[in-house]
């Protein structure tokens, strides 16, 4: 069986109303600070959940955020497009082209599910709030706007000192690594080459028959004191 809980406390008659006059001296004491906004702008935290940038070299059109919006304010179009094959004798693959990312924003309630489902980071939060409109039809904004706002992106916090490096950017130090080895052993094989000195070609030597020598052959036919 469950303990019996302990007996209540007996309320002191009036201590909530000693409670709520603290709290409005304490309120008295501080000093007024007015926002002078839109003069000044707020100091917003870097967490903010202002709207949503779009980074579109990033989008390969996988239609992930779209289908997961609880809302179905994301509008995705696009085309397919033949990629020519990247080594002679390969096959001709398709990819898809982003046509229009659109959001409607009266629709959005900033859950931050199609941030979180994209699989190659395309679309981020940006603590930018200033896009009223007057018309509700105006809020829906393009990839041209989700594309400004994506500059106004902070940047991501930095790692912990003893954390692991992300493997994306191992793979690309890897990559800028090996192209640079590849340049530099060029560019010592170029200037090994303008180094060496250039050596004349000999002349072959060619008979009266019309047959080339090599050349430091003795030309042929008769030589002095031979009959």
């Amino acid at each position: 069986m469950a303990e019996p809980l302990p007996p209540a406390r007996p309320r002191i008659p009036g201590s909530g109303l000693v409670k709520g006059l603290a709290v409005t001296l304490r309120t008295m004491t501080k000093k007024t600070v007015t926002a002078q906004y839109p003069d000044v702008q707020p100091e917003l935290p870097p967490r903010t959940r202002g709207v949503i940038g779009l980074f579109e070299e990033n989008c390969t059109v996988c239609m992930l955020c779209a289908r997961e919006c609880p809302d179905w304010c994301i509008y995705i179009d696009s085309h397919k497009e033949t990629v020519p094959p990247a080594a002679p004798g390969g096959r001709e693959r398709s990819r898809n082209v982003l046509d229009r990312f659109a959001i409607d924003f009266s629709l959005c309630m900033y859950c931050g599910i199609c941030i979180e489902v994209c699989p190659f980071d395309a679309l981020f939060w940006s603590p930018e709030f200033e896009y009223a409109e007057t018309d509700i039809h105006e809020l829906t904004h393009e990839r041209d706007k989700l594309r400004e706002w994506m500059w106004t992106v902070p940047a991501p916090p930095a790692l912990d000192p003893g954390a692991e490096e992300p493997k994306e950017i191992a793979a690309a130090r890897k990559t800028a690594d090996k192209l640079a080895a590849e340049q530099a052993a060029a560019q010592a094989e170029q200037a090994a080459r303008a180094e060496q000195p250039e050596q004349p070609d000999e002349v072959a030597q060619t008979d009266p028959a019309g047959q080339s020598e090599p050349p430091g052959t003795p030309p042929s036919g008769p030589q002095e004191g031979q009959a």
